[in-house]
């Protein structure tokens, strides 16, 4: 490449996934738990705002927050942020069963959010026979409108769509303002998920500085 010449990768998405370690044990607990929350309200998987599921005390759940803060600082380290991030995770249960899905969505009031498989069915689709069905699939959609409808082969900007098959013990991060679709649960089991929210302890050390 000239010496001239520069390339710039301007306002990139970053998604993390990652496969939690020795998750299996935890996931029972954190089943039960949420099988016990869940006879108490009805609305668990609406009711996000009715608590804060990564502050209790339970074993399994300190476990889980402590990978969250873990695989946060990982994302942060990647992108090389250079100075200090405080912030306080918010977290609920979602307990999809079939037929269940949630609408294109993102997350005011958050810098980052991801979610952690805690069950996801074995069963093949009960549902539909389109080959095109993603029973219980996470999407995510390019955030930059219509940029993706001049794109050429190879483009790397053609995809506007980054589809997960969900796994028990992944857990994805991605910035809050990305758009996502949960897929219906197109299976006889639930499938049971804990999101959460990343939430900024204000510094005005994050004011972005103009060079």
């Amino acid at each position: 490449m000239p010496s001239d010449t520069a390339f710039h990768k301007l306002w990139p998405t970053l998604l993390l996934e990652r496969d939690l370690p020795k998750h299996e044990p935890v996931d029972t607990g954190l089943l039960q738990l949420i099988e016990a929350m869940e006879r108490d309200n009805r609305e668990l998987t609406t009711d996000y705002l009715g608590g804060n599921l990564l502050a209790r005390p339970d074993p399994p759940v300190q476990w889980l927050r402590d990978a969250i803060n873990g695989t946060i600082i990982e994302y942060f380290d990647h992108l090389e942020m250079g100075y200090p991030i405080n912030w306080t995770l918010q977290g609920w249960a979602n307990v999809n069963r079939t037929g269940d899905y949630h609408d294109p969505h993102n997350h005011p009031h958050s810098y980052l959010s991801g979610t952690y498989y805690v069950k996801v069915p074995a069963s093949a689709p009960a549902i539909g026979n389109r080959r095109d069905v993603r029973s219980g699939c996470i999407s995510f959609y390019d955030p930059r409108g219509a940029a993706n409808m001049t794109a050429i082969r190879r483009d790397p900007n053609i995809e506007a769509e980054f589809t997960v098959q969900p796994r028990a013990g992944l857990a994805l991060v991605w910035p809050s303002f990305l758009q996502h679709f949960v897929h219906p649960n197109l299976t006889d089991e639930p499938r049971v998920s804990i999101s959460f929210n990343v939430v900024l302890k204000w510094s005005d050390e994050y004011l972005p500085r103009q060079v």
